[in-house]
């Protein structure tokens, strides 16, 4: 945010502050005759696809790491898989209308697999591919609960900080390091 926007908001805000559950809720939306409890637990768990759905752009469709170099560059990386996460949610909502389903129940990393394969076999997007796409279900599971951690370890090399040419004669000129215990 630039200087001017940022000038432009107040000093103060006002919350509300409610306890639903186990769970302290905290919100810009003040009235409780509008915004009752309930609707703001409901729009609370609702957040969790919000999550699922940047997990799937950085994770399944591999935007976890950009290729790009320069901010321009990435900028339009990015645009790029917006767009294919978004050509991919629109099969998936052709599938769950054709099939009596809502397009948070199928599973989104096999319409990607299903995709991929018939992109790989050049075959055109056909009522075949629905069905296989509308196959795959995922569970509605409410309430659940992942920890935020990593489970794979980081691996124990140094991250390759320059030339790949550039490294490779300093291990000629050097050899390699010598492992840390």
């Amino acid at each position: 945010m630039d200087q001017k926007v940022f000038d432009e908001l107040p000093e103060e805000i006002i919350i509300r502050e409610c306890k639903v559950g186990k769970k302290i809720l905290i919100s810009t939306m003040l009235s409780a005759k509008i915004y009752p409890k309930k609707e703001l637990q409901t729009l609370y768990k609702k957040r969790w696809h919000i999550e699922v759905d940047f997990r799937h752009l950085k994770t399944t469709l591999g935007m976890d790491i950009l290729s790009c170099k320069t901010p321009e560059m990435c900028k339009k990386e990015i645009w790029i898989y917006f767009l294919a996460y978004n050509l991919l949610r629109l099969l998936v909502a052709q599938s769950a209308i054709i099939y009596g389903l809502t397009p948070r129940q199928i599973s989104f990393k096999h319409a990607l697999q299903i995709l991929n394969t018939y992109l790989l076999l050049n075959q055109v997007v056909d009522e075949n591919m629905l069905a296989l796409i509308a196959k795959r279900t995922v569970g509605n599971r409410p309430g659940r609960i992942e920890p935020r951690e990593v489970k794979r370890r980081p691996k124990p090399y140094k991250l390759l900080m320059k030339p790949r040419g550039a490294a490779r004669e300093d291990i000629l000129k050097n050899g390699h390091p010598k492992k840390a215990k």
